[in-house]
């Protein structure tokens, strides 16, 4: 009989230490998720940071102004203009 008990307690304390492992291992996780969720949120609010500096500094006035400015770039005299037909069939 003392055996048994002995066994018992053993299978017991067996249980109870996987439990207390299984606990600290789901908080372990549900920590990484959450830190994870974090890092989501945050790369979306970059993201929507990062597009609308694109927009601003695609826009077609700021294009044309950097090109007049920075560049010393100008629009083509009416005479410099040639268009250039497409071949037929291709």
């Amino acid at each position: 009989m003392a055996r048994l008990n002995l066994l018992l307690v053993l299978i017991l304390l067996a249980c109870a230490l996987s439990v207390v492992s299984a606990n600290h291992r789901a908080r372990k996780v549900f920590t990484e998720l959450e830190a994870g969720q974090k890092r989501m949120r945050d790369l979306d609010v970059e993201w929507g940071q990062l597009q609308l500096e694109q927009s601003t500094l695609a826009a077609h006035v700021r294009v044309a102004t950097v090109a007049r400015e920075k560049l010393g770039m100008k629009p083509p005299a009416p005479g410099q203009i040639i268009s250039v037909d497409a071949l037929p069939g291709k």
